[in-house]
């Protein structure tokens, strides 16, 4: 077995590396399909090309790495392991990449060892939604559900999804082939908590046990744009006033409903000049919540909200839903070994709500999923200064030796394997 603490060094420092494949000079800047996506291909292939696997990129562009069991045959169950490499403009080194080299290191740690399941380490294409407009790409080829529509969406230089595939030198009319075959049995991600719960009640890691819901819409004020000198306070119907007042109400509401966020995060007006009362003012919404009965209820509030405020001024509004992303839970058994490991490791389990979305709330639609969330120093993530500590990604590595110990000698774990695959 490879010392922990050696392995995070490693890991950290490869980490490092595969931040150098932008494409931004100076920035972490890596999106679908793009040509430093090849380079981290390419370097991935390297470090696993000792360890006795078979490595390939599927139609969609994830990278796929087999460690086979310890026997051969067709009814042999396999494990994904994984995450993203895709990341956001102005990245930090650790979001989704963590992931798929801790994969790597556990893999490191076997010395050669095999389990009765396969393990497939697995590097998704695209979980971010940067070039396409569309997140989770590869996780969504993997459950079956990247469809022709979205192969059609074009990125800011007018280029096809499909296209990029193709000019990748892949072949979109095979991206059935990327579909999860009846012998995986669970999928588990490592990734950054992204946020400041872990580090504020002094944990390193955390057990995930659902993923929130998430609504995302748009709401347009229309009022009406006019001279801001000569026009009466009492007389105006003013788009941004009214945007305003919208915004307090959404803050007041997230602050009264317990784990309930709500962010308004970009705003347009129109015309958008200091001496012109603003005839028009677009917002985005977003709300998340893990229980979707909360997260809706939510959501009607501050319409209702917006179109009294709309009515009060004399202005209309208007509102388009972008996503309605439903709560994902984990699953309890997987969730539950991870936490026995983590007791074996000497870390207290901390069970948490992920605010953010992740590739595991993709795959739990089709396959049990679990998430180990590690420490966000600062809880700051989606930025340079992205972080993680050398003795949490240890303990995650030491805790994902010891749950694969544990589901190696699990009956539960192996009876997961679908009826049709069973000797």
């Amino acid at each position: 077995m490879h010392d922990c603490e050696t392995l995070a060094r490693e890991v950290i420092a490869r980490c490092k590396t595969l931040a150098r494949f932008t494409e931004v000079a100076d920035s972490i800047h890596r999106t679908f399909l793009s040509p430093p996506m090849r380079d981290c291909h390419l370097e991935i292939a390297k470090w696993v090309a000792p360890l006795g696997v078979t490595s390939k990129v599927d139609a969609a562009g994830n990278l796929r790495i087999a460690y086979s069991a310890d026997k051969v045959g067709s009814r042999v169950p396999r494990l994904l392991i994984g995450s993203h490499l895709d990341t956001v403009p102005s990245a930090g080194a650790y979001d989704g990449v963590l992931g798929v080299v801790i994969a790597i290191a556990l893999l490191r740690s076997m010395n050669g060892r095999r389990f009765p399941f396969a393990i497939e380490v697995i590097g998704f294409s695209e979980e971010e939604g940067v070039r396409f407009g569309t997140p989770f790409i590869g996780s969504r080829a993997l459950i079956g559900t990247l469809n022709d529509e979205v192969l059609k969406r074009r990125d800011a230089r007018g280029i096809s999804m499909g296209e990029a595939i193709a000019e990748f030198g892949l072949n979109s009319k095979e991206i059935s082939d990327a579909a999860l075959p009846d012998d995986v049995v669970g999928f588990l991600e490592f990734h950054i908590e992204q946020g400041p719960i872990l580090e504020n009640t002094g944990r390193s890691l955390g057990v995930v046990e659902v993923i929130a819901g998430q609504s995302r819409l748009t709401f347009r004020f229309i009022g009406q744009a006019n001279h801001a000198g000569t026009t009466p306070m009492n007389l105006r119907h003013d788009a941004i006033a009214a945007a305003a007042e919208w915004i307090g109400a959404v803050e007041r509401r997230a602050k009264s409903v317990q784990d309930l966020v709500a962010t308004v995060g970009a705003i347009k007006v129109k015309p958008g000049v200091g001496n012109v009362i603003a005839g028009e003012a677009e917002l985005t919404l977003d709300v998340r919540h893990q229980d979707d009965e909360v997260r809706n209820a939510a959501v009607d509030y501050l319409i209702d909200e917006a179109e009294h405020i709309a009515n009060n001024r004399g202005l209309k509004v208007e509102t388009a839903e972008l996503l309605n992303q439903r709560a994902v839970a984990m699953d309890p058994f997987l969730s539950g070994q991870i936490a026995e490991a983590m007791q074996k490791v000497g870390c207290e389990p901390y069970r948490m709500v992920s605010g953010a979305g992740h590739d595991a709330m993709i795959m739990a639609t089709k396959i049990p999923s679990a998430m180990i969330f590690l420490r966000t120093p600062g809880g700051v993530s989606h930025d340079p200064a992205e972080s993680v500590r050398a003795a949490d990604v240890a303990q995650a590595i030491d805790c994902g030796v010891t749950l694969l110990e544990q589901l190696a000698s699990s009956s539960k774990f192996l009876s997961l394997m679908p009826r049709t695959q069973r000797a």
